[in-house]
C-alpha cells in the first residue's frame, strides 16, 4: 500500500512541477508581448496568443491578470529572448529558446547541461541549416468539423499543410504569415489550445533506444530550467 501511495504522490509532484513550469513560461510570454506591445488584449495580437496559450494549460484568469499587471509595473522583470544552439551525444542538434533576465547566468547554465551529457554548445546560427521557424496552430478537432473546407480556405491566409493528431488538428505556416493565420482563424471564430512560432526539422536522425534515451534525458534537464521557453531536437 506504502509503495502505492508513494507512487501516486510521485505522478501527484510531476504533474504539478509541469503545470508550474508551464505557468512560468506563458508567464514570460505575456510579459514580453506586453512590452511589445501594450497591455491591451484587443490591441495587442501576440497578447491575445498569449493568453489565449494560458487558458490551454489552464492558467487561472487571475493569475494571468496579475502577470498582466506585473509586466506594466516598474518594477517588471526585462526579459530577454535568446535562443542556444548546440550539439548533443551522437552529434544529434539541439535549439534552446529562453526568456530570461539575466543573460550570463542562462548561458552558463545552457552550456554545462551540454557538457554534463558530453554535447557541445555551438555558434548562434550554426543550426539554421537545420530548423526552420514556422507558425503552429493547434486547434481541438471537435471545433473543425470539416478540415478539408477550413483547409482551402486558409490558403490565402498562408497556410502550407495540415496534420490530424489524435484529437487535434495541427495547422503549420510560413514565419512572415503567421499574424495572416491567427487573424484568420480569429475572424473564424477558431480558438487554438496553443498556437506560436516552433521550429521544424528539415531532417530527422535515427538513433538506437539507448542513445535516444540520452537524448531525451538532455532535453529534459535543460527544459526544467527555469529560463528555458522551449528546446527542439531532430530525432525522429
Amino acid at each position: 500500500m506504502g509503495r502505492i501511495f508513494e507512487k501516486r504522490k510521485h505522478k501527484m509532484f510531476a504533474r504539478y512541477d509541469r503545470m508550474a513550469k508551464a505557468f512560468t513560461r506563458i508567464g514570460k510570454e505575456i510579459a514580453m508581448a506586453v512590452k511589445a506591445g501594450g497591455p491591451d488584449v484587443a490591441y495587442n495580437p501576440r497578447l491575445r496568443q498569449a493568453v489565449a496559450n494560458a487558458k490551454g494549460v489552464n492558467m487561472p484568469k487571475d493569475r494571468v491578470e496579475a502577470a498582466i499587471k506585473r509586466a506594466v509595473s516598474k518594477d517588471a522583470s526585462n526579459f530577454e529572448e535568446v535562443v542556444y544552439e548546440g550539439y548533443g551525444p551522437h552529434g544529434v542538434p539541439i535549439l534552446v529558446e529562453t526568456a530570461t533576465d539575466n543573460p550570463t547566468r542562462t548561458v552558463a547554465n545552457i552550456r554545462m547541461y551540454f557538457n554534463r551529457a558530453g554535447g557541445q554548445l555551438g555558434n548562434s546560427g550554426s543550426l539554421s541549416f537545420i530548423f526552420e521557424r514556422k507558425g503552429v496552430f493547434r486547434i481541438a478537432a471537435d471545433q473543425i468539423p470539416d478540415p478539408e473546407g477550413l483547409e482551402l480556405e486558409l490558403i490565402d491566409a498562408g497556410l502550407e499543410s495540415m496534420d490530424r493528431e489524435e484529437g487535434e488538428v495541427v495547422l503549420y505556416s510560413a514565419f512572415s504569415d503567421f499574424g495572416n493565420m491567427q487573424k484568420a482563424l480569429e475572424d473564424r471564430g477558431i480558438a487554438c489550445t496553443k498556437a506560436g512560432l516552433e521550429r521544424i526539422p528539415n531532417a530527422y536522425a535515427e538513433l538506437n533506444e539507448e542513445q535516444v534515451d540520452e537524448i531525451l534525458e538532455l532535453v529534459e534537464r535543460i527544459e526544467e530550467d527555469d529560463d528555458v521557453q522551449a528546446v527542439y531536437h531532430n530525432l525522429k
